[in-house]
């Protein structure tokens, strides 16, 4: 009898337990999918948090990049910029001459000789315009024309055809690069006769600190002082083409089945304020931002240098800043003899 109940409790506690071990496999698996669940969360919270400081690092990489400062120009590292004068212009070349009767009305290291980047287009113009090359002969963008010193794109692709009018107008107005070489690298003779062509056009023009070695201004070999340039500005406005072309404010230009708008790089053409009759900028590190212009201010024509200067806009500045002085110094205009910036030559 003891041993029958002693079976039976036996069986009774057996079968009570029979659905706690029911239970256990599900709530075992559950408890894996909760770790794996768990395990994956994890892992993708770290994922993210890698790449969100992936994109830290890259955005404050770029960051970096921007605020990297600017390679220094020729004239900083000269120390032209250290040259005061009354009117605070941020270039640090300056030259004001009155184009009638050659008196100086400002000057600021006007000797000092320095890269003038797309100012160098103004004597490839000149050049092409004397050669008498035929304007309405067409000319292929070849891969020749391609920047291969400053690495600067173009919307003038390679294999694209315009005339040589439509090059010269954007080598002007625009300072194209492109259409620039193209004009020099299609001179009779090639690219070095045109080159030549620059440097005994120069040397007529009693240019004697200036140098160039291609047609657009992208090498910093092209070198020249504010004396030259201003000889350069006063022989280059008595061409009417070189007139009309610089001081234009826009152009499109059909390349194939696309038209494209290409606009001027002085923003002082579209001021109803300035009367421009020939103009050029330009800008490489090495040279800073430049500005050379013929323009009529207080009823006398004028010839305006500036260059190396800092900033974006500061030639533009610099430009008004003189403008205004002129303009508000006597109804008349500066007096003669008047110097307003004292020399330094650099």
């Amino acid at each position: 009898m003891k041993r029958l109940v002693h079976a039976l409790a036996i069986s009774f506690l057996a079968l009570s337990l029979l659905p706690l071990a029911a239970d256990a496999a599900p709530r075992k698996r559950i408890a894996k999918k909760e770790v794996h669940a768990s395990v994956v969360k994890r892992a993708r919270v770290a994922k993210t948090f890698a790449v969100g400081r992936h994109q830290l690092v890259a955005r404050q990489s770029r960051s970096i990049i921007k605020l990297a400062p600017a390679r220094p120009s020729f004239g900083q590292m000269a120390g032209l910029h250290a040259t005061q004068d009354d009117l605070d212009l941020r270039s640090s070349v300056a030259l004001v001459i009155d184009q009638d009767s050659n008196e100086i009305l400002l000057r600021k290291n006007d000797s000092a000789v320095l890269p003038i980047a797309s100012i160098t287009k103004l004597m490839t113009g000149l050049i092409v315009s004397e050669a008498k090359l035929p304007m309405d002969e067409e000319i292929t963008i070849s891969q020749e024309d391609v920047d291969t010193e400053k690495f600067t794109g173009s919307r003038l692709r390679v294999g694209a055809t315009l005339s040589r009018g439509e090059l010269m107008h954007l080598a002007l107005m625009s300072s194209e690069n492109r259409a620039a070489h193209a004009l020099g690298r299609t001179y009779p003779g090639g690219l070095n006769a045109f080159v030549e062509a620059m440097n005994a056009r120069a040397r007529l023009l009693g240019m004697n600190d200036t140098k160039y070695v291609e047609p657009t201004g992208l090498s910093s070999r092209n070198q020249s002082s504010a004396q030259d340039l201003a000889r350069l500005v006063a022989f280059a406005s008595n061409d009417p083409m070189l007139r009309e072309f610089s001081t234009s404010a826009e152009r499109q230009v059909e390349v194939g089945n696309r038209t494209l708008q290409f606009h001027t790089t002085n923003r002082l053409v579209k001021n109803p304020g300035w009367d421009i009759g020939l103009q050029k900028t330009g800008y490489i590190s090495e040279a800073g931002q430049c500005l050379v212009m013929q323009a009529k201010v207080a009823g006398r024509k004028l010839i305006m240098v500036f260059l190396d200067s800092a900033g974006k806009l500061s030639r533009i500045g610099d430009a008004e800043r003189v403008r205004k002085w002129i303009e508000t110094h006597s109804p008349n205009g500066l007096p003669s003899g008047n110097t307003i910036i004292r020399q330094v030559n650099g």
